[in-house]
């Protein structure tokens, strides 16, 4: 069989895009310190956004508890206006005073409700804020690990710019219906669509082949002749 028949030259396509198909799964396959590096930023910013909610709940039960703090001390500024005004005996002196005296007590309830709810606030606001510390401390060196990922990415792209050329100059002569099939069967077949014939085997699935099969897939000729139990193209490579 020559080297420039449409079999092996489709098997030579196989090659290149099974060097391509080597090149984009180096591509996907991050270097640890930068998995690693985004994950920490995963976390950190996880960890961030739990804070905030946890905080903008805590923010709201002081506003609220402070609002109602605020009007019973008012409550009590108006209830002790209302004493030195209108309070001429002992008894009125006596009612006013057991009111403002309740205010009181209920105010001291809320501050001390407040005490602990002001220190969960302190305590989210600086851990919220040692987040973002270490957040902006994480991004140079994230930004320097996205950088030479990305340059690495490249080299891969451009190693593999020779091969998409050959591959589009051998297509170009091929019949489009044959790629297309070659296509579909090597997505099907775990990126073999064209497999050698050894041993009278198919390499593809080890199957022994029929006599009529091998000879006439030993021609060479289009279109390609399949195995009959996995259905990949059959070349014979050892006939020069």
């Amino acid at each position: 069989m020559s080297d420039t028949s449409p079999l092996r030259r489709l098997h030579r396509v196989q090659e290149l895009d099974l060097n391509l198909d080597r090149l984009r799964d180096e591509e996907k396959n991050l270097p640890d310190d930068l998995r690693a590096a985004r994950n920490e930023q995963e976390r950190l910013n996880n960890d961030l956004e739990d804070t905030e909610i946890t905080l903008e709940g805590v923010d709201k039960r002081v506003r609220a508890q402070e609002q109602d703090l605020a009007g019973t001390r008012a409550q009590i500024e108006r209830a002790q206006e209302e004493q030195e005004k209108s309070a001429f005996d002992a008894r009125a002196q006596s009612q006013y005073g057991s009111r403002i005296q309740q205010l009181g007590e209920r105010a001291d309830e809320m501050e001390e409700d407040l005490l602990p709810l002001r220190e969960r606030q302190r305590e989210l606001n600086e851990k919220a804020a040692e987040l973002r510390s270490q957040h902006r401390a994480l991004r140079p060196t994230l930004n320097a690990l996205e950088e030479r990922d990305e340059a690495r990415v490249q080299d891969l792209r451009d190693q593999g710019e020779a091969d998409r050329q050959e591959r589009a100059a051998l297509v170009g002569g091929l019949e489009a219906r044959t790629v297309r099939e070659y296509d579909m069967i090597r997505k099907a077949k775990k990126g073999l669509g064209v497999v050698e014939i050894r041993g009278g085997r198919c390499t593809g699935c080890n199957v022994v082949l029929p006599v009529n099969v091998q000879q006439k897939a030993a021609l060479g000729k289009l279109p390609p002749v399949k195995c009959p139990s996995c259905g990949r193209f059959l070349i014979r490579l050892d006939l020069d």
